[in-house]
């Protein structure tokens, strides 16, 4: 029997890096259709609040990236 590694560190058929689900849909677009996530990861699903401290690191690394430009003219 074929074993499938999974990257998902959060799928409910996650079995030691492997996936255990009787039946695997992969869908060439979106990628795993049978992916699960488990109730434990949603309930800390703050994903969110990193998101946003991102996007703030980003738009500070633009405002960098502009006064270096300017710098060279």
């Amino acid at each position: 029997m074929p074993r499938i590694r999974c990257h998902y560190t959060d799928c409910i058929f996650l079995d030691e890096g492997y996936c255990s689900a009787a039946a695997v849909e992969i869908d060439p677009d979106t990628g795993c259709v049978t992916y699960s996530p488990n109730e434990e990861s949603m309930e800390n699903d703050d994903w969110e609040d990193d998101l946003d401290e991102w996007e703030d690191e980003e738009l500070e690394e633009e405002d960098w990236l502009d006064e270096e430009e300017e710098e060279e003219l």
